[in-house]
């Protein structure tokens, strides 16, 4: 089942002065129509507290709500799907779980592991990257670069949707849509930006 896959995901983060919820708000009204839940500090009672505020929100939008890692909540709250951030998560088996239905996305910091994601059969998009140094999800993977996103288009087997993730700016925006990316996720750039709204906005208008 093909699903919609927008081509730009605002991820949220564990902010000192606010909230999950209104990181939503704020996106949701500048715009963003996919929102993806990154918050990975709290137990499950109080996920499913936040995250039944959030789907509020995202219904009243029109917005679609993507859960990281979390699919086992997928059956308790209204959200549609699940972006897994783990490279050896058994895909087939989340799919089983979480049906149909729902959207589900995977990570992949090289060519071999975006085609692994592939040929799981199950994967509806890929999160790829990281394209620059960031601090929201540190790991030791190579940086792609703009080079890392043009190789795809040595890779014209890759038909998956890949979105370019990890320490992207507002002024890398355009280029990296002219790599062939389908689409970009975006962090602290508009979270950790004195106008939020002003920076997603002109992310968006990027993309779109």
């Amino acid at each position: 089942m093909k699903k919609y896959i927008s081509k730009f995901h605002y991820l949220t983060q564990d902010l000192p002065d606010r909230s999950h919820v209104k990181q939503v708000m704020m996106a949701c009204g500048a715009g963003a129509n996919w929102i993806q839940y990154r918050c990975l500090t709290k137990p499950d009672d109080e996920l499913i507290d936040e995250i039944d505020e959030i789907a509020e929100i995202c219904d009243e939008w029109g917005a679609t709500l993507i859960l990281t890692n979390h699919y086992h909540l997928l059956e308790r709250v209204d959200a549609q799907g699940v972006h897994m951030e783990d490279f050896d998560a058994d895909f087939k088996m989340i799919r089983k779980i979480i049906g149909e239905d729902k959207t589900l996305g995977a990570s992949a910091t090289n060519i071999k592991r975006l085609q692994n994601v592939q040929a799981s059969g199950v994967v509806d998009y890929c999160g790829y990257g990281p394209f620059a140094h960031t601090d929201t999800k540190p790991n030791n993977e190579p940086l792609l670069g703009f080079e890392g996103y043009r190789e795809l288009q040595q890779h014209p087997e890759i038909e998956i949707p890949v979105i370019a993730v990890g320490g992207i700016q507002i002024t890398d925006a355009a280029k990296l849509m002219k790599t062939g990316v389908y689409g970009i996720a975006v962090s602290a750039a508009v979270n950790l930006s004195t106008d939020p709204v002003a920076a997603l906005k002109e992310i968006y208008q990027q993309i779109y």
